[in-house]
């Protein structure tokens, strides 16, 4: 068997100061990081493998740092080695959100969440990246060139790309329009632990950037892992928004338009993750990504359908019978 050298440093560092300590396979995500749960004893931590020519810690640690401040529930820093790409983290547990939502405990989840939310929307911002029309306009790209080029063979006509850009300025203007407030950038439901106290815990937020206030919003309500019924959905949006406001994140803002930033948000997010979602498949083998396009296709689809700005969109997607090609979900009303 071929022998996993990066594994073999990470556990003599972690033994370095723990001698006991025993690694077991915790969790890979989408990147070029691995975790691995560190026991000695009854006491547990998570190491992070972060191959140095393919990460860099510094932003994770940055980040870990300014959320600690806001009294987020982050993983504590307990040892680091930037030359080695390794961190030994404080354990939140093995449980996602995924696995707990149902709905006999949405509403008290989602409630922590909220609150969990306000509080990285509060922590520092100062020299973040900012979520630019570059960004944006960046990470929509991904979409006609993994999803529609690569994943399905498509080409667009000059008139479709210029269609299409049309309705990624919009999503643009609306995205920049919103109050700018500090972004964790993937808060959904793989990303939050559910923890005895301080619930949750969150992890993976070392891309944080200044943006739409928005954008943490929708990926958790419309995540690409597990739907609700939209009218429990603009529910959970408008106590939100009454819950930003008491709190002077959000100046006044009526329901409607507060509800576009929410949709038009998605629509840059889940346009972004079709893209990422096909790209993770053949760029990096990762397969299993392609189960999750429907329902990202189906929040898409269902809510350009009620913006006639987003007709383009909807014409292009049904042009070519993409939501056939790749299956939808339903989601209820």
């Amino acid at each position: 068997m071929p022998t996993d050298l990066r594994l073999q440093q990470l556990t003599d560092w972690v033994q370095s100061e723990r001698p006991h300590a025993n690694l077991q396979v915790a969790s890979a995500d989408a990147s070029f990081r691995r975790y691995f749960r560190v026991t000695e004893g009854s006491n547990s931590w998570i190491a992070m493998d972060a191959p140095p020519e393919k990460e860099t810690l510094e932003p994770f640690i940055d980040i870990t740092e300014r959320l600690i401040q806001a009294s987020v529930n982050a993983p504590k820093i307990y040892q680091q080695s930037l030359e080695q790409g390794f961190l030994l983290l404080g354990d939140l547990g093995d449980t996602p959100y995924l696995s707990a939502l149902n709905d006999k405990q949405a509403d008290a989840l989602y409630g922590d969440a909220f609150k969990a939310l306000l509080q990285i929307q509060t922590a520092d911002t100062s020299n973040l990246p900012v979520y630019d029309e570059a960004l944006l306009q960046q990470e929509m790209n991904l979409m006609p060139e993994w999803f529609l080029s690569k994943h399905l063979g498509l080409s667009l006509s000059n008139q479709e790309q210029s269609d299409l850009q049309s309705v990624f300025e919009l999503l643009i203007k609306t995205a920049l329009d919103q109050p700018q407030v500090f972004v964790h950038r993937d808060y959904h439901s793989r990303n939050l632990m559910v923890t005895t106290s301080k619930n949750p815990g969150v992890i993976d937020y070392q891309d944080a950037v200044l943006g739409p206030v928005c954008y943490d919003l929708v990926s958790l309500l419309r995540d690409c892992y597990i739907a609700w019924p939209v009218q429990q959905v603009r529910q959970w949006v408008t106590e939100y928004r009454v819950l930003s406001q008491q709190q002077g994140i959000i100046p006044e803002v009526d329901d409607e338009l507060f509800q576009q930033w929410f949709d038009w948000m998605g629509l840059q997010r889940h346009i972004k993750v079709l893209g990422i979602f096909a790209r993770l498949n053949h760029r990096d083998g990762k397969a299993h990504y392609l189960n999750d396009l429907p329902l990202t296709l189906s929040y898409v689809m269902n809510v350009a359908a009620n913006y006639p700005e987003m007709k383009p969109l909807v014409d292009i997607f049904q042009k070519y019978d993409i939501p056939k090609s790749i299956g939808t979900v339903e989601i209820s009303q």
